[in-house]
């Protein structure tokens, strides 16, 4: 971290200080106006300009200089003095000026008005064209990766982590607008039924895009290896200090540094690191879970719109039904059958004592429930019973427990050669051996030094011994990891 970035920043003071209203709405008008590509503005068409609001009914010439003064020093505007527009002595001292607004106010207004524009819901979108953009802009930028035309090259490379951002920056912020709380609000009522289908579909599509390509980025990014990144950082770098600039020189280093960190971000975003999933799964996670998070809203309230629905029909039906029973055993029967559970809060039934799929119901025993009075305090009888010794059983499963450890002891002792354990060179192992190495592989990459203490209390260290993948065999399958090796240290 450097100084300038602990510094405060002056110009965005106008956004919140006591004349915040008469600040904005200057450095608002010289920010259209700048773009409209006039970037000298005179104090009177600024305050012609302001006396159109009727907010500034009571503004004054004085206070229009006062604030210009203001937000100068704040470094917000940039006088100029003007020498081309005087015709004596007395109007040159008067210091006629002109205002320029500096490049932070651009951007600050810039910010403002995209802040306005978003409101306080997520955008974003789930663009699956954009892997493919990315994918054809990676083609280019590995096939000029050798290239002596640094242009082109670093043309190449501002596609490339141009569409990266924009595929990072969208879907996150339309999976958190999707995962809000006035989202999940309106996908609770009924006009969410609508959308449903065209919400489903817009995800699938990311879904099949996302899976189709991604495969793709990953093939060509692995056609790069670091050193060949490194050199054509190297001429991106001088291809931007070629261009000459007026104000701090850039440095070559820090652009290959910062290059070389844009692109580890790439290759973590898709590959993973340190043993986490990549963020490309979690997106793909992600995108599932709303489909089916889509799907149990519209369940829901296709439920609750069915169970408020007229039973009008229905009612006749029945009352027709019962009209034409003449037995009241039998009307009894139809009752029970239609409104027998119906009302129930809980159905209990016993797990089924046949597995026979075509055993007919009533030929299965009656459950019997015992129902409990439902009265506070209430409590079932016990009977005192006597309290049992089982030290004797308690010493078997203890004995047995060490004797078990003992032998596991024994086992990984077995293992090391030369206070080392490498993986590489062992038999077929046990599962029992198979999760204990993992375990240590997970608890040293966990720790900065790759040093963990193993469960009898001694140190041990994760070296990496190549880059090469290793396979370890055990009874139940293989598994397949680096080139890990375990140095015990005490």
């Amino acid at each position: 971290m450097e100084a300038r970035d602990l510094r405060p920043i002056t110009e965005v003071a106008y956004l919140t200080t006591e004349n915040a209203w008469r600040y904005r709405s200057i450095l608002r008008y010289f920010y259209t106006q700048h773009e409209k590509l006039r970037h000298y503005l005179y104090p009177e068409e600024l305050y012609s300009h302001l006396k159109q609001n009727p907010y500034f009914d009571q503004y004054t010439v004085e206070q229009l200089q006062s604030d210009l003064k203001q937000l100068s020093d704040w470094k917000n505007i940039i006088p100029r003095q003007e020498t081309g527009r005087v015709a004596t002595i007395e109007d040159f001292k008067k210091k006629k000026f002109r205002y320029q607004c500096t490049p932070y106010t651009v951007e600050i207004e810039r910010m403002v008005e995209r802040l306005s524009e978003l409101g306080q819901s997520f955008g974003g979108s789930l663009e699956a064209t954009l892997f493919d953009r990315l994918l054809a802009a990676l083609r280019q930028f590995v096939a000029a990766a050798d290239s002596p035309d640094g242009a082109q090259l670093n043309q190449a490379w501002e596609d490339v982590y141009s569409y990266f951002r924009k595929i990072v920056e969208n879907a996150s912020d339309y999976i958190a607008y999707l995962k809000s709380e006035k989202v999940e609000e309106r996908m609770m009522s009924e006009a969410f039924l609508v959308y449903k289908d065209a919400f489903a579909d817009y995800i699938k599509r990311f879904i099949l895009g996302l899976q189709k390509t991604s495969y793709n980025i990953e093939t060509v990014l692995k056609q790069l290896n670091a050193e060949q990144f490194v050199r054509a950082a190297g001429r991106i770098a001088d291809y931007q200090l070629s261009i000459p600039r007026l104000d701090e020189r850039l440095d070559h280093t820090g652009l290959v540094e910062k290059y070389q960190e844009q692109w580890a971000s790439l290759g973590e975003w898709f590959f993973g690191s340190f043993g986490r999933d990549s963020e490309l799964a979690s997106l793909e996670r992600e995108t599932t879970e709303t489909i089916r998070r889509i799907t149990r809203f519209a369940q829901r309230v296709g439920e609750k719109h069915q169970a408020l629905r007229s039973r009008h029909r229905d009612y006749l039906l029945q009352a027709n039904w019962f009209a034409c029973i003449e037995n009241v055993t039998e009307a009894h029967e139809v009752a029970a059958m239609l409104f027998g559970t119906s009302g129930a809060r809980h159905i209990y039934a016993e797990p089924a004592a046949s597995d026979d799929m075509y055993r007919e119901l009533w030929e299965s025993p009656p459950t019997v429930v015992t129902v409990k009075p439902s009265l506070a305090g209430y409590r079932e009888k016990t009977r005192p019973g006597a309290v049992l010794n089982h030290l004797a059983q308690q010493q078997a499963a203890l004995a047995e427990y060490l004797r078990e450890r003992a032998a596991e002891e024994a086992l990984l002792n077995s293992l090391v050669v030369d206070k080392r354990i490498t993986i590489d060179s062992l038999a077929c192992q046990s599962p029992f051996v198979r999760k204990t190495l993992l375990n240590w592989v997970g608890r040293c990459m966990a720790n900065k030094e790759r040093i963990t203490k193993t469960e009898t209390g001694r140190k041990v260290r994760l070296i990496t011994l190549s880059s090469r993948q290793i396979t370890l065999d055990s009874t139940d399958g293989r598994l397949t990891l680096p080139d890990f090796a375990f140095e015990f240290l005490a």
